[in-house]
């Protein structure tokens, strides 16, 4: 019986001993590495406190050199964002694509629950502002069949009010409990994208292949000129059959509104995306993004898995043998921080999209399996295999312990080191040396204190400047933030997948002002 490489999901789905063993034994490393780690730390700070000390300063030292070298790709990323920024894209566009841009159709695909309606009307303001011929759109509102009545309609009245001004619109709606799928945004996608293939896009007339289709989250408000950006560069790439187009996601839609928590971990999270830009061979597809529709519907969207963004890549570096890359645009598209009516909500619900998010370690044994098990995977080199698989474990392992050892385990060598440890002069000097290095490490902090002013939008009327101040102050934060709102989320995601307990799909709660 052959595997199904692409849509594999879990070690319940391989064929064969070995190969689900293979697949087993990964979904199990990540957590039993970090534990270890982090039970490690603790026994040996009793059994070899010496030693213990000895790591975590070496631990700090890599934990400095990696904020600083991760700050200069800050740097770096924001510094193109603000040139791309400047430039009339548009213009650029006519002027240089003058032959092929005007054949490019854009189909802009953004599932639907039962999120406000002014979320959705806020979202197609921005689409009709784009410097973008209008009749170059095509927009699919993808419901699922449990939205309800209310949301239907709003849709509707949508699209009634705005058909005109796009060449086509239209909605989707999923049908609930179809065999073999996962209820959330992946399958909505998967299963509209297939639908237009067959019952629209036909009579619309349009080469599938001069179609570029977005795959945007309904909050996803795309700066001015991102249509033209993302098709100069779309027409610019000689393999772009091979490529996704990675804008930066920017959690500004609400900033002003939201509190300090979820500004920090929204913020960070926009960070994160502009360093992964700087480092193109550890780049994956990210919340919203586009590509080819042919590309698409020849690779299939993730139908049963929770981390869809990323996958979506992974199925397509599999599906053409490692032959697929992400194109940074180095161009924002504005969406919601976290908000819900109190802040115990917020937090609650923001702690619920970090473990989402961290959930992505699903994809650990799934691209480890396709490296070394996929019979499409057999040009790439082996140094490339090894290099994906211990940079994600790396990756993930740093998430969940990362800033546990950093703020946290420092002193544990103090607490249960014993007289015999601490009264030693390495015992005498810990507390200054790891204060010192972390204090050095700051810097990267107070880079991305100035980036986040600088990326901040106009404050709203009814904010006082006291408010700008917070925006900067919020940092101080950060050291809490990153243990509860990065490693506990992360641990529970990686433990899960060891304990074979899987997230299902979780839709973040949608709050904006009309």
């Amino acid at each position: 019986m052959s595997v199904d490489y692409l849509n594999l999901s879990s070690s319940s789905d391989v064929n064969g001993f070995f190969g689900k063993l293979f697949y087993r034994l990964f979904e199990i490393f990540p957590a039993f590495l970090s534990w270890l780690t982090l039970g490690m730390a603790v026994i040996f700070s009793w059994l070899a406190p010496f030693w213990v000390a000895i790591f975590i300063i070496i631990f700090d030292l890599y934990w400095l050199l990696r904020v600083i070298y991760l700050a200069l790709h800050q740097v770096s990323s924001y510094r193109k964002m603000k040139v791309n920024g400047a430039i009339d894209w548009f213009c650029k566009l006519k002027k240089e694509k003058a032959d092929d841009w005007q054949g490019i159709y854009h189909l802009i695909v953004l599932p639907f629950v039962n999120e406000e309606e002014t979320v959705l009307r806020s979202t197609l303001r921005e689409i009709d502002r784009s410097f973008y011929p209008k009749d170059k759109f095509i927009l699919v509102f993808a419901l699922e069949e449990k939205s309800g009545q209310k949301a239907r309609n709003a849709v509707t009245n949508i699209i009634n009010e705005y058909r005109d001004k796009f060449f086509a619109m239209t909605q989707t709606v999923h049908p609930a409990n179809i065999a073999g799928e996962l209820a959330g945004k992946g399958s909505n996608v998967e299963w509209s994208v297939r639908h237009l293939e067959k019952n629209f896009i036909p009579g619309l007339g349009i080469d599938k292949g001069k179609i570029i289709v977005s795959l945007f989250d309904i909050d996803t408000k795309p700066y001015p000129q991102y249509f033209a950006c993302l098709t100069w560069n779309y027409l610019d790439a000689k393999n772009r059959q091979y490529m996704s187009f990675q804008p930066i996601p920017v959690y500004n839609n609400n900033i002003w509104e939201a509190p300090a928590v979820s500004r920090i971990v929204a913020t960070s999270s926009t960070f994160w995306q502009m360093m992964q830009m700087e480092r193109p061979e550890l780049l994956v597809t990210f919340s919203s993004h586009s590509m080819s529709l042919s590309t698409l519907l020849e690779v299939g969207y993730p139908y049963n898995n929770v981390s869809d963004d990323s996958r979506i890549f992974w199925r397509a570096y599999f599906k053409y043998g490692g032959r697929y890359s992400v194109v940074p645009l180095y161009y924002p598209v504005s969406m919601d921080a976290v908000i819900a009516p109190t802040i115990w909500r917020t937090m609650f619900n923001q702690y619920k999209q970090q473990r989402r998010w961290s959930w992505g370690v699903e994809n650990v044994p799934y691209v480890a399996f396709n490296l070394f098990f996929n019979p499409a995977s057999k040009n790439i080199p082996l140094r490339t295999k090894f290099f994906h698989v211990v940079t994600m474990l790396e990756g993930f392992w740093s998430w969940a312990t990362g800033s546990i050892l950093t703020f946290c385990l420092g002193w544990l060598p103090l607490l249960l080191g014993g007289s015999r440890f601490n009264g030693t002069l390495l015992s005498y000097n810990l507390p200054l040396l790891t204060s010192q290095i972390m204090t050095m490490a700051m810097s990267g902090m107070i880079v991305s204190a100035v980036i986040n002013v600088l990326l901040l939008p106009p404050r709203p009327a009814g904010y006082s400047k006291w408010r700008n101040l917070s925006m900067v102050l919020q940092w101080v934060l950060l050291p809490v933030i990153l243990v509860i709102f990065g490693s506990l989320p992360a641990l529970e995601s990686q433990t899960r997948l060891m304990i074979k307990k899987p997230l299902g799909f979780w839709v973040t709660e949608k709050s904006q002002k009309k």
